[in-house]
């Protein structure tokens, strides 16, 4: 008898829905206090047992197969146990976000959008917002998303043609 199949998780919709009910619980300091001790402990306990089932299942098989699946991959981020180094986890949050990453410091990281937008803040912002949440997964690292301008676009001028007047 085979196991019955699990239904998707969304990992970054289940780190928002820890996230607002942790805030749900920050009105009295000592519950949220336990709240947080039990996010803790919880973090822990899974980690431990995800550290436990890469070493078991080598290092070699978590990099070829289980990185492909997002909520497996997302884990392993969280868990610092991705074989992939930042860099490459970055790339593979932003790919098809059509954004250029122009370097990370501090748990910022800086990118340049590769146009279509209007260069209004709405976009900017949207932009923004979409590549953090993007890499909250892959990428906890990144705290913050800084988007470059883009540069003003140049005029380009040119000779009139032969016989068009003066």
């Amino acid at each position: 008898m085979s196991a019955p199949v699990q239904a998707r998780v969304d990992p970054v919709r289940t780190a928002r829905r820890i996230e607002d009910l942790l805030d749900r619980l920050s009105g009295d300091p000592e519950v949220s206090a336990v709240g947080d001790q039990l996010v803790r402990a919880l973090m822990e306990f899974y980690g431990a047992g995800l550290a436990r089932i890469v070493q078991l299942v080598g290092a070699a098989t978590v990099s070829r197969t289980l990185v492909d699946d997002e909520l497996v991959a997302h884990l392993l981020a969280l868990h610092d146990l991705h074989p992939e180094e930042l860099p490459a986890r970055i790339a593979r949050a932003l790919a098809g976000q059509g954004v250029e990453v122009l370097g990370f410091d501090g748990g910022t990281l800086r990118i340049r959008a590769g146009g279509g937008g209007c260069g209004c803040g709405s976009t900017a912002d949207a932009t923004r917002e979409a590549a953090l949440a993007a890499l909250a997964g892959l990428a906890p690292e990144v705290t913050a998303v800084d988007l470059a301008a883009e540069p003003p676009a140049l005029l380009q001028i040119g000779t009139r043609p032969p016989g068009s007047g003066s």
